[in-house]
């Protein structure tokens, strides 16, 4: 007989064997000789009210073997001798996991990528945290993994319609994530365990005959016949492939310019803009834990916040425990602060994004620029940043309560942000009515969470990146673009997803319908 039951424990007794097995055996009023395996399937924690406790859905066989729990098993043919090539731009998780299905599906990939490697792309991170120089092809965003390979490795997603969660997760474990993520409520991996994950993939692709060109920006499309037929890079090469799967990231402002100027449907499409907001990490424990000390058995504790203010959101966004800012910029006059936290999670901030909603009515003034009016908008307020900052990638940052109060700080806390902080009166840099959203969203915050208000705690700005302000319509059907050919969005750039699983999940999709316009072709 095999079923399951939810067991609720204090955080040290969760992994405890013994205690697991009793309490199996009492819910199901079974005899120990009967209990022939027990598996995890879901664990999450409850800190809603002290003492907190994890919560474990147990999947329990009795008088039979335990089921076996197999990943999704890898299908991959070798293509490099296909008929068909299918171009993709960018090799972030929509762009990985597009390469993988077409593989799957007996189709060449052809990568290419602006950036570098994740070990060479080291060298331009580097460069952005000591010297303040940005690379505008190899940075935070861009590279081998995208942005998504320096930051906290989230998976957390609600987009569960959009595709197969579970096979994402299994694939990541088949490349070295840890199998923990497939039973975890909130999963991740960690900015440090990324870069060996995104490795083995790119070595996947290769092994089965894909292939990937590093630092390879394009800069045109080949068009013919109202069809896309290849790309030119940067040095003039012409690549030719059957198809174009467009997977270039929220920050590829230049591939949106591309689209226009060759006068290829696009639409302003809203989006978030903000600040980090950076405690430190016991102080979250504490308001989180109800004052519990967390030891060894529980994570550094996160957050979720949200309020209105004046018919707006103003939300947490990307919340990193345990974690570092980053300088996220992707030219080098502009400020763009993102989270990031290794796998254990134990560094001695808190940070998160704390944005406020942007829309169409919000950036009149740059209606000219049609679509790209929201990017045209985000890049002057990061900018203003900049220049406020000191031109550099020094940050500008106000103590929380300061910033509620209209105070300039006269000192500033440390903090995880590397390149260094610049103390400034933030209702004066970003728009006024950002400003207000957040002054009014942080005392309702502060109202939710006792502490949150804390003389340690401050904002840096500006956490403008969380989605793209430009969609790239694509037909819901055939997912194509409705008047180019075999020109495919995807993932996050395009408008079409919000993290690396969701990303990963339409760069699967996006491969599916790929193959079934391939299939159509003469």
């Amino acid at each position: 007989m095999i079923k399951e039951v939810e067991i609720k424990s204090l955080p040290a007794l969760a992994y405890n064997d013994e205690f697991v097995k009793s309490e199996i055996l009492k819910q199901l009023k079974a005899e120990p000789g009967e209990l022939t395996g027990y598996r995890t399937l879901r664990y999450s924690i409850d800190a809603r009210r002290s003492p907190v406790q994890i919560v474990q859905r147990v999947q329990v066989a009795l008088d039979e073997p335990l089921p076996a729990d197999e990943l999704t098993p890898l299908m991959y043919k070798n293509v490099g001798d296909a008929q068909k090539r299918v171009l993709i731009v960018g090799l972030g998780p929509a762009g990985m996991f597009a390469a993988l299905r077409l593989i799957e599906l007996g189709v060449k990939p052809v990568v290419l990528e602006r950036g570098y490697d994740v070990r060479t792309r080291r060298r331009d991170l580097k460069a952005v945290n000591r010297d303040h120089i940005v690379n505008p092809d190899s940075n935070y965003c861009f590279g081998e993994g995208g942005a998504g390979t320096y930051s906290d490795g989230k998976l957390y997603t609600r987009s569960t319609k959009r595709g197969d969660v579970r096979r994402i997760y299994d694939l990541l474990v088949h490349h070295g994530a840890n199998p923990f993520i497939r039973v975890d409520a909130h999963p991740h991996i960690g900015t440090n365990k990324l870069p060996g994950v995104v490795q083995a993939i790119r070595e996947r692709i290769l092994e089965h005959g894909g292939e990937i060109y590093f630092g390879t920006r394009v800069v045109d499309f080949v068009l013919q016949g109202g069809r896309v037929t290849g790309v030119v890079t940067r040095d003039g090469a012409v690549i030719e492939g059957d198809a174009l799967i467009l997977a270039t990231g929220h920050s590829a402002r230049d591939i949106f310019e591309l689209l226009q100027r060759k006068q290829i449907s696009l639409e302003l499409k809203p989006f978030a803009l903000g600040v980090r907001v950076e405690h430190p990490q016991a102080l979250i424990d504490h308001i989180q834990y109800h004052g519990m000390e967390r030891g060894e058995h529980l994570p550094a504790a996160r957050y979720k916040l949200v309020h209105q203010v004046a018919g707006r959101g103003v939300y947490s966004f990307c919340m990193c425990p345990g974690g570092f800012i980053v300088p996220a910029a992707t030219a080098q006059e502009e400020i763009v602060v993102n989270g990031m936290s290794p796998s254990k999670r134990d560094s001695r901030f808190a940070n998160s994004g704390i944005v406020v909603e942007i829309l169409p009515d919000d950036v009149a003034e740059f209606k000219k620029d049609g679509p790209l009016a929201a990017l045209r908008f985000q890049q002057m307020v990061e900018r203003r940043v900049w220049e406020a900052g000191g031109k550099t990638q020094s940050a500008p940052a106000q103590r929380l309560i300061d910033f509620i109060n209209g105070k300039v700080s006269t000192s500033l806390p440390e903090c995880s942000y590397i390149p260094g902080l610049t103390p400034v009166n933030m209702h004066e840099v970003l728009p006024e009515f950002v400003s207000f959203r957040l002054k009014e969203g942080f005392k309702a915050f502060g109202r939710k969470m006792k502490g949150y208000l804390n003389e340690e705690a401050q904002i840096v700005a500006t956490e403008s990146r969380t989605s793209s302000p430009v969609k790239i319509p694509r037909n819901p059907e055939t997912l194509m673009h409705p008047e180019v050919g075999g020109l495919f969005p995807a993932g996050e750039g395009g408008g079409y997803a919000g993290g690396i699983v969701s990303a990963a999940m339409d760069g699967e999709r996006v491969a599916e319908k790929v193959v079934e316009f391939l299939q159509k072709l003469p």
